[in-house]
């Protein structure tokens, strides 16, 4: 930056000399600023600058002439981080182009040309001097600012470091978990307090040692393959539950963590271990599944526990099966190998309700303990085993290729244990009990089917007297089923109007007439089709549902009854005979409701006879014939249905408020064909004089062939039922008599 070259001019006023000095900044402000690494704008650049430009004006004019203090000019370039050895340059040619234009009058004598151009390039000299000065000063204090930061960061980074080496050492040797460090080759290096106490206190019993050395018969066998991998750097970590023995022969039971530590290069450098103790959780898991598994009054196995058994032993993979055996590589057994097989024996004990009863559950409690151990004995052999149910139901199951002969054995094993009486408390008991046996090869029925077999032929033993054991029949298990299935469905089969009626002809075998009807129930049932009475009534009669039947029945025929009565032409009423059973006649309600039907109806009681079985009175006490005297006083009839059948007492029959005996079929059946049985003939004879002479009329029933029914009529009876006169039927057939032999 050059400007010609002219002499100084007389002294400015000092109005006008500022004016030139800004006029100076703002050229060297503008000469310096695209150099300048600041975060100032040019303008306050500018104002940084016109201090220093006052300071050259001054130093030029000075007498004696000093160019020295210009030195702090070019020091104040570098405060005004005008570092840049171009600012320096362009500050240089301001100088030496404007300076001594904008301020070689400003002086008390006028400079010469020659002086002034001397005194303007000594005065770059100090300036630049200063420049170099300042910028040196700054980097020495740059420098010695960076030096003692490095040391200040080395200092801290030391104390971190050994922060956290104190914070890693305090957490290894204070953790609750063991740790331990091998190297590659599974020496152990470095263990904390915890892991030494973990096996057995002292230190040189674990560190030291190779990991491989810690072997256990119950490693799962994937574990030294993990090991294996993590070395090699195959895997990072791997975690297992691990056993180990400590020094004393005892089993330390540990969650194993082990890592793979690498270098700073990423190769592997060490194994890391963690171990978290789990001895005293895996005695209390295997504790509470004891408790989970095992009866708690007798200790044997529990349902639980049999139904894993029971399952293996159903799949061939239980105790006994030959889980050994050849196999192919599909897991199949080869052919020679044993068949898997299972036998079941199903327990319960005879009449054990009656002790917890009268001796209480306390001495029932005893007497099953003493059980359990006799039956344990019984199952010592392998693949046997002995397990308690519930309340005095026990199973014994045994496995293995052998079983259609070995359950036998071990039911005649069970009944002989307990044949040998039992003392609990002083008293002697002689316990009984009934069994039912399942036995057959492995995989053809599931748990729930082999368990529900077992419980039927059980309860098949106990009915034929228990004390015994019974071989399970699939016909005789799905008659059970059937029966079941048939009690279930009685209550909902009521309620949607499954059930019918039909009535059989009551014939008067003087004139031949039909003097009434039987009402019999059947029942339409949705799969088996219509079922006779002898197949649901047993089930109604032991589940209570009998009760509601029975009223069904008899407003029924009751209806029945009255509608025949409505349409009947001939003389004198017809008669509807219902049956009543055991339960009926127990049940509080009787009268009042047999009342409230024949009311509601418009029927006679005349017109009504209930037919009671002779067995259920057999011994009857006063309490249950007075609702069948409150009937016969009010005009229906009683008969004594199957009479001679229940062994009764003939005198008994005065006492009973009675009018009619029905004669069992079994009396007649030798009257069917001729000749006529002799025995049969004086038997029935007798029962009808006797009958007549006690006032009581006669009904046969089954009679099925017209020699029958001459006979019978010849005999004095007064009606009769069966297959010669009409089989049941629908309600508007009644009077159609077929009068055909039916056999």
């Amino acid at each position: 930056m050059m400007a010609p070259s002219q002499a100084t001019g007389p002294t400015a006023d000092p109005d006008d000399l500022e004016d030139r000095l800004r006029r100076f900044a703002t050229i060297w402000s503008r000469a310096v600023f695209p150099v300048t690494a600041t975060s100032l704008t040019r303008g306050e650049v500018e104002e940084h600058l016109l201090p220093l430009a006052r300071s050259l004006c001054a130093l030029l004019h000075a007498r004696p002439f000093d160019p020295a203090p210009a030195q702090r000019v070019g020091a104040g370039l570098v405060d005004a981080h005008c570092t840049d050895p171009d600012a320096l340059v362009r500050t240089l040619g301001v100088i030496d182009a404007y300076l001594v234009l904008y301020c070689g009058g400003a002086g008390e004598e006028e400079l010469t040309v020659e002086d002034g151009r001397t005194r303007c390039t000594r005065l770059q000299h100090a300036v630049a001097a200063g420049f170099a000065a300042g910028l040196r000063d700054r980097t020495l204090s740059e420098q010695e600012a960076v030096a003692r930061s490095a040391l200040m960061a080395r200092s801290d980074a030391v104390h971190a470091l050994h922060a956290t080496e104190t914070r890693l050492r305090a957490v290894f040797e204070g953790a609750a978990i063991g740790i331990g460090v091998a190297e590659l080759d599974g020496t152990v290096v470095e263990v904390n307090e915890t892991l030494t106490r973990m096996f057995g206190g002292l230190e040189h019993h674990v560190r030291g040692k190779k990991i491989t050395e810690w072997t256990h018969p119950e490693d799962r066998p994937h574990v030294a393959q993990l090991y294996r991998e993590l070395k090699r750097g195959e895997r990072e970590h791997f975690r297992v539950e691990k056993p180990f023995f400590r020094d004393d022969g005892t089993a330390l039971w540990t969650n194993l963590t082990m890592s793979l530590l690498r270098d700073p290069e990423g190769r592997p450098q060490y194994l890391l271990a963690l171990l978290e103790d789990t001895t005293e959780r895996r005695l209390l898991n295997l504790r509470l599944r004891y408790e989970a598994t095992h009866d708690a009054l007798t200790g044997l196995p529990n349902r639980t526990l049999f139904f894993e058994r029971l399952e293996k032993a159903l799949a061939g993979t239980g105790p006994g099966n030959g889980s050994g055996a050849p196999q192919t590589g599909s897991g199949v057994p080869q052919a020679g190998a044993a068949e898997a097989r299972f036998g079941l024996c199903y327990l319960d004990l005879d009449g054990f309700k009656a002790i917890n009863d009268s001796l209480g559950h306390a001495t029932g409690d005893r007497l099953l303990v003493e059980v359990a151990d006799r039956l344990q004995s019984c199952a010592t052999a392998p693949g046997e085993m002995v397990a308690r149910l519930g309340g005095d139901e026990f199973v014994a199951l045994t496995t293995g290729p052998d079983t259609e002969f070995e359950v036998g054995e071990l039911a005649s094993r069970i009944l002989g244990a307990l044949g040998t009486p039992i003392t609990v408390d002083g008293r002697e008991f002689t316990v009984r009990g009934s069994i039912g046996i399942v036995e057959g090869p492995a995989g053809e029925r599931t748990t729930a089917e082999v368990l529900r077999s077992a419980d039927i032929t059980m309860y098949r033993a106990k009915a034929r007297g228990g004390n015994r054991f019974e071989l399970a029949d699939p016909e005789l298990d799905e008659r059970a089923i059937t029966r079941h299935g048939l009690t279930t469905a009685l209550p909902a089969a009521l309620e949607r109007g499954e059930f019918f009626i039909e009535y059989q002809p009551l014939v008067h075998m003087g004139d031949g007439r039909v003097h009434g009807a039987e009402a019999l129930v059947r029942w339409s049932h949705p799969q088996h089709g219509v079922l006779g009475p002898d197949q649901f009534i047993p089930l109604a009669e032991h589940t209570g549902l009998i009760v509601p039947l029975g009223r069904w029945v008899l407003q029924e025929a009751v209806r029945q009854a009255c509608d025949w009565q409505q349409h009947r032409t001939e003389s004198g009423p017809l008669r509807i005979n219902v049956n009543l059973s055991p339960a009926q006649l127990q049940h509080p309600g009787l009268v009042k409701d047999t009342v409230a039907v024949l009311e509601r109806a418009g029927l006679e009681p005349g017109a009504l006879c209930l037919e009671v079985t002779e067995s259920a009175l057999i011994g009857a006490d006063e309490g249950l014939l007075q609702p069948l005297r409150q009937l016969a006083a009010l005009g229906v009839d009683i008969a004594l249905d199957d009479f001679g059948t229940g062994y009764s007492n003939l005198a008994n029959l005065r006492r009973l408020p009675v009018s009619v005996l029905k004669l069992d079929r079994s009396f007649t059946k030798g009257m069917q064909q001729a000749p006529v049985d002799p025995v049969d003939l004086k038997i029935v004879e007798g029962i009808v004089s006797l009958a007549h002479s006690l006032e009581l009329a006669v009904t046969v029933e089954g009679v099925e062939t017209g020699v029958q029914a001459d006979r019978l009529r010849e005999l004095g009876c007064d009606t009769a039922q069966g297959w010669y006169y009409a089989r049941p039927g629908p309600p508007d057939q009644l009077h159609t008599l077929s009068l055909a032999d039916a056999i």
